[in-house]
This record gives C-alpha cells, sequence and structure tokens, in this order.
C-alpha cells in the first residue's frame, strides 16, 4: 500500500511539474525576407522550447496548404534538439502556409503558423472589375450629390485649448456621416492638410482621441463611424446594435448590389470628404485616408472612388479579392464567398462592385499597405491581390511574423509613410 502511495504522489508531483511548465512553439521560414520563386524549395524550421530548454523527443504535428486553401499536406515531426524541418514548395504565385501543434504533457495546445511569399508580385485578383464598375458608382455617386451635405456641428470637450473638436454629423444617402472633427484652434483659412480617419469591423462609436491626436500634429482630422450611428453612447448601446440591426452585417445582402451593407459605407467616404474639402481650414492639396482591417479596405475603396485623395495608408487590408476562389485561392473578408462554397452567380456578380482589388485599378495616388504573413483573417494572398492592381505609387510593408493585428513595426511604417507625403505636399512635390 506504501508503495502505491508512494507512485501515485511521484506521478501527482510529475503532473504538476508538467502543468507549470512553459512551452514555446515557432514556426521560421529559411529566408529572413521568406520570399521565393515558383518551384523553389521553403523549408520552415519548427523549433519547440521547454522552460526555455530545447524539447528534445517531442511530438509537433504540421500542415502544409496554399494560404488556407488545398493542396495540403499533413504530418508528424519529432524533434531534435527542439527542431525539426518541413518542406514545401508552390508552382504558382502564392503563399506557403505552415501550422504546427503541440500538446503538452498537461493537455494544453499549443499552436503557431508561419508563411512564405511566392512570386507574391504575380498575384492577380480572380476576376477582372466588371464593365460597368465605372458607371455604376459613377451613378452612385451623382445620387449622393444630390443630397445637401448639410452638417450639423456640436462642440465637444477636449483636454487641451489649442486644439477644437466636434461632433460632427453630415447628411448622406441613407445613414449621415457619423464622427469626430478636430483640428488646431484658430487655424487659417486654406493652412491644413486632411485625413479622414476609418475604422476596422464592429459596431462602435468614432474615436474623439484618434481625431484630436492628429489635429494635435497640425492636421485638419476626421474619425468617422462605420456605420453612420450616434457616437459617445454607453458600450450597451452599441452591443445591441451589433447583436440585433448590424449582426452579420459584413454579409448579409449580398445578392445585390442594392443590399449590399459596403455600397453606404463607401458613400459615406465620399460625402465625409465632401465636407472635409469643404471646411475652411483645409489646404485644398492633401487629403489623406486611413484606418486598418476593414479601415484598410475603406483607405483603399476611398483612394478609387474619390480623386481628391491624395494618400492612403491601409494596414491588413480586408475586402480584397472577393472572387479569389476563381483562382483557386482564399478569399478574403469579409468572406461573401465562404470557403469550399460554390456561390449563386447573382453574388459572384454583386461582390464584385465592392471589391478592394477593383478599386485598387482606378487608384492612382501614391500609397501604402501592411501585410501579414500568418493573417487567417485578411489572408496576404487576398492583400497582395490588391496591391499589385494598385495603379499609383505604392508600397507594402511584410510584417512576415504578423497575423490579423497591427503591430508596433506596421504601424510605424504606416505613420512614417504618412509623414512622408505630408512632408512632399509642403515641400510641392506630387
Amino acid at each position: 500500500m506504501k508503495t502505491r502511495v508512494r507512485t501515485a504522489a511521484v506521478l501527482l508531483a510529475l503532473v504538476r511539474v508538467c502543468a507549470a511548465a512553459t512551452y514555446s512553439l515557432s514556426v521560421t521560414a529559411d529566408r529572413k525576407d521568406a520570399i521565393y520563386r515558383k518551384g523553389e524549395t521553403v523549408t520552415f524550421t519548427l523549433a519547440l522550447t521547454c522552460d526555455g530548454r530545447p524539447a528534445d523527443g517531442a511530438e509537433v504535428a504540421w500542415v502544409l496548404n496554399k494560404d488556407g486553401v488545398p493542396p495540403e499536406t499533413t504530418g508528424t515531426a519529432t524533434l531534435a534538439g527542439g527542431r525539426a524541418c518541413v518542406t514545401g514548395s508552390l508552382d504558382e504565385p502564392g503563399f506557403l502556409h505552415c501550422r504546427a501543434s503541440f500538446t503538452d504533457p498537461a493537455k494544453s495546445n499549443h499552436v503557431e503558423r508561419g508563411a512564405a511569399a511566392v512570386d507574391p508580385l504575380e498575384i492577380r485578383p480572380g476576376l477582372p472589375p466588371p464593365d460597368d464598375f465605372d458607371a455604376f458608382w459613377a451613378a452612385k455617386k451623382k445620387a449622393l450629390a444630390a443630397v445637401p451635405a448639410g452638417a450639423e456641428l456640436t462642440p465637444v470637450p477636449w483636454n487641451d485649448a489649442k486644439i477644437e473638436c466636434f461632433d460632427a454629423q453630415v447628411k448622406c444617402l441613407g445613414e449621415p456621416v457619423s464622427g469626430y472633427l478636430a483640428r488646431p484652434a484658430g487655424a487659417a483659412p486654406k493652412s491644413l492638410p486632411a485625413i479622414l480617419l476609418v475604422h476596422g469591423a464592429g459596431v462602435r462609436s468614432a474615436v474623439l482621441v484618434s481625431a484630436a491626436g492628429w489635429a494635435a500634429k497640425g492636421l485638419l482630422a476626421m474619425d468617422i463611424n462605420a456605420h453612420g450611428l450616434p457616437n459617445g453612447k454607453p458600450e450597451p448601446f452599441y452591443k445591441d446594435l451589433a447583436d440585433g440591426e448590424y449582426k452579420d452585417y459584413r454579409t448579409r445582402g449580398r445578392e445585390s448590389t442594392e443590399t449590399i451593407h459596403f455600397v453606404g459605407m463607401f458613400l459615406r467616404l465620399v460625402r465625409a470628404i465632401d465636407f472635409l474639402a469643404a471646411q475652411p481650414a483645409w489646404d485644398g492639396r492633401t487629403m489623406i485616408v486611413h484606418g486598418s482591417s476593414q479601415g484598410g479596405y475603406q483607405s483603399i475603396v476611398a483612394a478609387g472612388l474619390d480623386p481628391r485623395v491624395t494618400f492612403y495608408a491601409g494596414g491588413v487590408p480586408a475586402g480584397c479579392d472577393h472572387c479569389g476562389y476563381r483562382a483557386g485561392r482564399i478569399n478574403g473578408w469579409p468572406k461573401f464567398i465562404a470557403t469550399g462554397e460554390t456561390p449563386p452567380e447573382s453574388v459572384v456578380q454583386a461582390v464584385r462592385y465592392v471589391d478592394a482589388a477593383n478599386f485598387a485599378t482606378r487608384a492612382k495616388c501614391p500609397g501604402i499597405l501592411t501585410v501579414g504573413f500568418i493573417d487567417t483573417t485578411c489572408p496576404p494572398s487576398s492583400v497582395y491581390a490588391a496591391y499589385n492592381a494598385l495603379a499609383g505609387r505604392k508600397a507594402i510593408y511584410n510584417d512576415i511574423p504578423c497575423g490579423h493585428r497591427m503591430s508596433p513595426e506596421s504601424a510605424t511604417a504606416l505613420r512614417v509613410a504618412i509623414e512622408a507625403h505630408l512632408a512632399e505636399a509642403k515641400a510641392g512635390r506630387p
């Protein structure tokens, strides 16, 4: 009996040690820039440590695929010195994605991803713009222009007397443009460059601190919420809308351009630019649009839809390559067409009018995008499809270890690019 008790105690102690252990799993490509040519072998290193020491003999499961879609291969690697290698390749432009997983002795699952770009500059959208793409949006803008751009400005307190802030409600087709306007107090006429700040997915108020922060840098700044909702309400107000009227807004009405939610959202971009351009303090030269995810989507759209935009800065943009599946690739968020779905032709045709890749072909101004190589929400192949379609001077920041978020490095790349554009505009350079 004593032996059994001692054995049980030892096992319990081992479980406690395993539960307390800290495991770290990583997946990295063998090239620092993680960029390859078609047919080249990509080697991913799977590395696992336990409390900082190599987890020798551990078994790690892995999956290789084409940015989330077939072809797919799977396997299990036994680590030697805490490391193992997995190889693969693509014979077409795209992203090779490696997912590794390890279950520790305490039954906790650890998952990490790595990815490699294969001739990413050769990725093209799944379908081209519709023949009447320009005519469709010209008609929408004409209808918008028939609505007087009346604005109601309500002063909003701010903690710096050098900055003036307002809640701005601007008439539009359907829901109004709803945001916060901020500007340096006493700004002279035609003295300020303008920036429009646009939101990622979700249902929320405009953000006063964002507009005020750019105003403190000497800009005429406006932060708008994505849906034309009242600003500054208690959180339950927005949660109720997110769970109710705006639930699944991202794919709702996908069968027709008359019911897709994003058509109204994009017209609010034009009306917001109307409003900023009408402000006496605007310098008449510089109009920047900036956001990430759904905000990155809107940044590309604004550049392609309105020639007054002089620069766009879009982080991990959504809305790219809705018909990527037609080229055997994954579609970008909002996933109008789900992976593996055979959609009705009405859906295929309707979503082409709200595809960032199609607006990109009309964007003549300079701009910058960022892309996360392991982003599963806005996959890198979809972002590159839009990036390659951009018609103007452009740059892209490859955030190799990043998923769907703005890392400090990505955020810095966008900020530096915006500041460079402001400096060029101030110097009178295009």
